[in-house]
C-alpha cells in the first residue's frame, strides 16, 4: 500500500492537468467562456477545430493509460494478480480519473473523464480492455443510431459493467472472488459517468440534446 500512495498522488496530478484549457490558452482562446464551457475534447475540437479535439481526446486517454502502465512497468502487479493488487491497480486509474474531473490546477471544475475512463480501460488487460472493446462496440452502434453522443456514453458506460459480469460468469479462469473489486469500480465509474452527463439527459429529454453530424451549434457538455 505504501509504494501505491505515491501513484495515487501521482495519478490524481497527472490526471488534473487540463490539456483542453492549455491549448486553448496557448491560442488565446478559455474553453470554459465558449460554448459549454467545459475543458474536454469536445468543446475544444469546437473551439478550436477537430484536429485540437483529437489531440486533446488523446491525451485525455493518455493520463489514463499512463498510470496504468506505469503500475505494470515497476512490477506491482503479478503475471496472476491477487485480489488486493487489483484493487489498488485500478485505483491508481480511478485517481487520474478523478483529477480530471477535479483539477486541483482549475478549483476541481474539469470534465467528464469519459476519455481519460477509456485510458483505464485500455491499460487494464484483460479483464477491462476485453469488456471495452465490447462496450465500445456497442457505443458505435447507438451513435449511428440515434447519433447522441452523450446517449451513447452513457449507455456503453451501464453496459460496461454488465459485460463485465457476463464475462466472469462465462470465462472460466476468471474469478468473481479475485475480480470483484473490478465490478465494484465498474458499478462506481458508470454511476459517475450518469452523474456528469445529467445537464444532456435534461436535454436528452426535452428534445434539445445536439447529434453528431449537426452543423446547428448549441451549448452542449462536452463528452470527454
Amino acid at each position: 500500500m505504501l509504494t501505491f500512495l505515491p501513484l495515487l498522488v501521482f495519478a490524481y496530478l497527472l490526471g488534473a492537468v487540463p490539456f483542453g484549457f492549455l491549448i486553448g490558452k496557448a491560442y488565446g482562446i478559455d474553453l470554459r467562456q465558449l460554448g459549454s464551457g467545459n475543458i474536454g475534447a469536445t468543446n475544444a475540437a469546437r473551439a478550436l477545430g477537430k484536429k485540437w479535439g483529437i489531440i486533446c481526446f488523446l491525451l485525455d486517454v493518455a493520463k489514463g493509460l499512463g498510470p496504468m502502465l506505469l503500475v505494470k512497468l515497476l512490477g506491482l502487479i503479478n503475471e496472476q494478480p491477487t485480489t488486493q493488487q487489483l484493487l489498488l491497480w485500478i485505483l491508481v486509474g480511478v485517481a487520474a480519473v478523478l483529477g480530471h474531473i477535479f483539477p486541483v490546477y482549475l478549483k476541481f471544475k474539469g470534465g467528464k473523464g469519459v476519455a481519460t475512463s477509456l485510458g483505464i480501460v485500455l491499460g487494464l488487460w484483460p479483464y477491462y480492455t476485453i469488456c471495452g472493446l465490447a462496450a465500445f462496440v456497442i457505443w458505435a452502434i447507438t451513435v449511428l443510431i440515434w447519433r447522441y453522443v452523450s446517449l451513447s456514453s452513457i449507455i456503453a458506460a451501464v453496459s460496461f459493467p454488465v459485460i463485465l459480469i457476463g464475462c466472469i460468469v462465462a470465462i472460466e479462469s476468471w474469478s468473481f472472488n479475485q475480480l470483484w473489486p473490478l465490478v465494484v469500480i465498474a458499478v462506481l465509474m458508470a454511476l459517475l459517468v450518469i452523474v456528469r452527463h445529467r445537464t444532456n439527459i435534461v436535454r436528452l429529454r426535452n428534445g434539445s440534446e445536439t447529434k453528431v453530424f449537426q452543423r446547428k451549434t448549441q451549448n452542449c457538455d462536452a463528452n470527454s
